[in-house]
C-alpha cells in the first residue's frame, strides 16, 4: 500500500521514528518509490527494545534483521537500494546539527528532538518539500510542524473512515408481512424476494421490520438463505435486544471460526462472549480469556510490586468481574455455579495476558481476546495465525477507547480486522448499540 503525503508531487524521502518501527517492522517496505531515511537515533532506542517478550520488541529485533538482509554488507550512511522493483532507497543519519536546533528550542536532549533535527537537517540539503517525517507520536508531529517540518501518521493499514465501518447487521423497513411469515413458518426466506439485488455479505445480519410484526435473520453463504435468528439464553445470560442475539448467535455458531464484536462500555461484549464460550464448553479443549496488557503510564509490569501473578492481576480483574457476574446468575449449590470454579482450578477456563501465546499452536481452543482496540494490526494477524484445528478467536472491543498512544480508531487492529476481513464466510461481526449495564452508565456514555 502506498502511503499518502500531503505534499506536492514528486519523489520524496520519508524520516521514520521509532514509534513507526514498532508498529510495523517492515514499514521501510512499505513507501512506493519513495525514499526512506532512518535516524541514527532510532536504532539506538531499538536497540533498548530489543529484549523482552511484548510485540514492540518483537518488531525492534525484526526491523533490526531486515536491515542488516537489505544493506547487504554496505555502509548504512550512503543511499541504498530498497529490496523489490518500483521501490526507492534508505540509509541512516548521523546525529547533526540544523539551522534549527530542536534540543535548543524545547531545552532538551531527548530522543524525539534528535529525531526532529536529523529531519531538519535532511530539509536543509533536499528541500522544504521533500523531506516528510512520519511518527505514530502526535505530540512529535506537532513539534515538527511547528518548526516548519512536514509530518504526517504512518497511513499503512489505517481505515479511511470508520464512521462507515462494517456493522455486521442490515434493518430491512416496511418488509412484507409474508416474507415475515414465511420467515417464522419455513426457518428460512428466500434471499431475492427480500432484497431483490446482490447478495449480502456473508453472515450479515437482518432486522426485518413489518407494519405489525418483525423478525430477526442473517444470509447464510452456504445455503444462500436469509435464515430465522431465534433468542437464546447462553449460560444463564438472556440476550437483551436484537444486536445481542445476533451476536450469541455468531458465537454458537460452528461454521463461524472467527468473531469480532465492538461496543461502547457496558454494551455487554465480554459478558456476551463469556457466557457463549462457557455454553460451548464441550466442544474446546479449553477456554482462553486474554487482554493486552496497557501498562499505567506507559511503565512496564515490572514495575509494579510482587510476582508476575501479582503483577498481572490489575490488568485482568474486569475478566474476573464478567466471570462472577456469569457464576452469580446460580444459586452456590448449583452444579453450574461449582463448575466455574472448577473449570478455573482445572485451567480449562484460563485468563492470561496476551504476550504469552507467540509461537504457540492453539488447537481445540476458544480463544476470546479482550480490548482488542488495543492491538495493531500486526498483533491481530500474529493472534489468529496461531489458531490450529477446531480453534474459534473471539475479539471484543471499542474502537473509540484506544489507552495506547500511537494507536487511533483508525489504525487499531480491530478496526483493521473488521474492514479485512468482512465477507469472509469463516467471519461474522457484529457492533452492539445499546447499553445494558444500567440507566447509569447509559447516561455517562450518552451525555457526558
Amino acid at each position: 500500500m502506498k502511503v499518502k503525503t500531503k505534499a506536492v508531487d514528486g519523489k520524496k524521502i520519508f524520516v521514520l521514528d521509532t514509534s513507526v518501527i514498532i508498529y510495523s517492522h517492515d514499514s521501510i517496505m512499505n513507501f512506493a518509490e519513495h525514499d526512506v531515511a532512518i535516524p541514527i537515533t532510532v536504532l539506538e532506542e531499538l536497540d533498548n527494545f530489543k529484549k523482552g517478550n511484548d510485540t514492540k520488541n518483537f518488531e525492534a529485533r525484526e526491523f533490526i534483521r531486515l536491515l542488516e538482509k537489505i544493506s547487504k554488507g554496505e555502509k548504512l550512511q550512503n543511499w541504498l537500494p530498497i529490496n523489490g522493483k518500483s521501490r526507492g532507497k534508505f540509509k541512516v543519519l548521523m546525529n547533526t546539527h540544523s539551522a534549527v536546533d530542536a534540543e535548543k528550542i524545547f531545552d532538551d536532549k531527548k530522543p524525539d528532538h534528535k529525531i526532529l533535527n536529523a529531519a531538519l537537517q535532511l530539509q536543509d540539503e533536499k528541500g522544504h518539500d521533500k523531506v516528510i517525517l512520519v511518527s505514530k507520536d502526535i505530540n512529535l508531529r506537532l513539534k515538527a510542524k511547528s518548526l516548519n517540518l512536514l509530518a504526517q501518521d504512518y497511513e499503512t493499514g489505517k481505515i479511511k473512515n470508520v464512521n462507515t465501518l462494517y456493522t455486521g447487521k442490515s434493518i430491512i423497513e416496511n418488509t412484507d408481512p409474508e416474507i415475515i411469515n414465511e420467515l417464522y413458518a419455513q426457518k428460512s426466506c428466500n434471499v431475492k424476494t427480500l432484497l431483490k439485488r446482490e447478495k449480502p455479505v456473508a453472515h450479515n445480519y437482518f432486522i426485518l421490520k413489518g407494519d405489525r410484526k418483525s423478525g430477526l435473520g442473517y444470509y447464510n453463504p452456504t445455503t444462500d438463505q436469509i435464515e430465522l435468528v431465534e433468542k437464546r439464553p447462553v449460560y444463564g445470560i438472556k440476550p437483551r435486544n436484537a444486536e445481542q442475539t445476533f451476536a450469541i448467535h455468531a458465537l454458537l455458531n460452528p461454521e463461524i471460526k472467527l468473531v469480532s464484536i465492538t461496543g461502547v462500555a457496558g454494551t455487554g461484549k465480554t459478558l456476551i462472549a463469556l457466557a457463549s464460550a462457557l455454553e460451548q464448553r464441550k466442544n474446546f479443549k479449553q477456554i482462553y480469556l486474554a487482554r493486552p496488557i496497557v501498562p499505567l503510564s506507559n511503565k512496564d509490569i515490572g514495575y509494579l510490586p510482587g510476582d508476575i501473578k501479582s503483577k498481572l492481576n490489575p490488568y485482568m480483574e474486569p475478566l474476573f468481574d464478567n466471570l462472577k457476574f456469569i457464576q452469580n446468575q446460580f444459586k452456590e449449590t448449583e452444579s453450574d455455579y461449582k463448575r466455574l470454579t472448577e473449570m478455573l482450578n482445572n485451567e480449562k477456563l484460563l485468563i492470561t495476558p496476551l504476550a504469552y501465546i507467540r509461537g504457540r499452536s492453539l488447537s481445540n481452543i476458544c480463544f476470546i481476546v479482550d480490548e482488542a482496540q488495543n492491538l495493531t494490526p500486526h498483533e491481530v494477524k500474529t493472534i489468529i495465525s496461531r489458531a490450529g484445528e477446531n480453534t474459534k478467536f473471539i475479539f471484543t472491543g471499542d474502537i473509540y477507547q484506544i489507552d495506547t498512544p500511537y494507536l487511533d480508531s483508525q489504525s487499531n487492529g480491530l478496526s483493521y480486522l473488521i474492514d479485512r476481513i468482512k465477507g469472509n464466510p469463516l467471519y461474522a461481526h457484529i457492533t452492539l448499540e445499546k447499553g445494558e449495564r444500567s440507566e447509569l452508565a447509559n447516561l455517562a456514555n450518552e451525555l457526558l
